[in-house]
């Protein structure tokens, strides 16, 4: 297959995923899984939760982040922009469409029907999904033991960078003790928070707004609507009830949930405002991604580091669980939602399993 072939593949699929990717970044992933390791053999399963762990590390969207990597193992350079700009494209043309008629009309189209049906049937996806995954993580009895404390943490609430790099660290110091080795502290680079002033609608400041998001904030859309709160209700540039209604905007659209941005651009100051906005919270991604790619395979052949990934990995697979929970606590509440689940689930198993 030429060059140009597999970067016309690379494009197919992530505009499929950007088109029915509904749910958040644990169904994406769920999504790419099936499409990049079970049907295509893109990646090995291995690898893929590899990827998993890294970009669960780094700031910015997961699901993005994760696209952008499968993008740079299949194509390179080229790839990992094409396999970022699709995914994130439908979404964001969406989004800019109903920010518009929102600001004409002031209100949202109907969506509970809508998510009434798919929220189960997401979590049945997203569970079929991951139970290889679960597998393949826990390869000892010490990466189960930290796969259920991450587990426990993440339905408690806990932060979950704090239970990624915590499981990592964990790992890393039983080893050193059961090898009986000099335990070495790993450095890590703290991500500050940078306060701003007080934010005018300025796509300068916009920008700048987004894109120190885009670079510090950790846990995707589960964490997206108070760190938004704080930034633009409690500072006085948007209602929070005009807040609430973009980031339901990003739920029950496909891609990303930052697409939100795009509505709380527009709203702000208009198109170029949803384009400045847009572009300052997904260029973080980008330049992760591609300082970090390179890296996974080097860092994997390194012992120390291969413990720390794996019990990252494990973590990561657990945080996903525990989404799905909570997903399952807010949205399965009546028998209706009860017998699209049970279904959903048979119909999901099967499908990974025989594709």
């Amino acid at each position: 297959m030429t060059h140009q072939n597999t970067l016309k593949e690379i494009a197919q699929l992530f505009l499929k995923l950007g088109i029915i990717g509904f749910g958040g970044p644990a169904a994406h992933i769920a999504m790419m899984r099936q499409e990049v390791v079970i049907k295509r053999k893109w990646l090995t399963e291995e690898h893929f939760l590899d990827l998993i762990g890294a970009t669960s590390l780094i700031p910015g969207p997961n699901s993005t982040e994760m696209a952008i990597h499968i993008g740079r193992e299949r194509g390179g350079a080229k790839g990992l922009i094409i396999a970022g700009l699709c995914f994130i494209l439908p979404a964001v043309i969406l989004t800019g469409i109903i920010a518009h008629y929102y600001k004409e009309y002031g209100q949202l189209p109907e969506a509970q029907s809508f998510l009434f049906g798919i929220k189960p049937a997401i979590i049945a996806i997203i569970l079929a999904a991951i139970f290889p995954l679960a597998k393949k993580s826990v390869k000892t009895k010490t990466l189960a033991l930290i796969g259920i404390l991450a587990l426990s943490l993440s339905i408690l609430k806990i932060n979950e960078i704090y239970i990624l790099f915590g499981s990592g660290f964990l790992a890393l110091l039983y080893s050193k003790i059961k090898n009986q080795q000099t335990l070495t502290l790993i450095p890590l680079t703290a991500f500050q928070f940078i306060k701003t002033t007080v934010v005018t609608a300025t796509n300068w400041n916009l920008f700048l707004l987004f894109l120190k998001i885009g670079a510090v904030l950790y846990g995707s859309g589960y964490v997206f609507f108070p760190f938004l709160d704080t930034e633009l209700v409690a500072t006085g540039i948007m209602s929070r009830a005009t807040l609430v209604d973009a980031i339901a905007i990003g739920q029950f659209t496909p891609g990303p949930v930052f697409s939100s941005v795009t509505f709380i651009g527009y709203q702000i100051n208009g198109l170029l405002g949803a384009i400045v906005a847009t572009i300052a919270i997904f260029i973080p991604s980008f330049l992760f991604v591609a300082l970090l790619n390179p890296l996974v395979k080097k860092l994997r052949s390194k012992p120390a580091i291969a413990v720390f990934l794996d019990a990252v990995n494990v973590a990561s697979v657990t945080i996903i669980i525990a989404v799905c929970y909570k997903m399952g606590t807010d949205s399965i509440v009546d028998w209706r939602r009860l017998f699209i689940d049970p279904n959903s689930i048979i119909y999901s198993y099967n499908f990974v399993r025989y594709k």
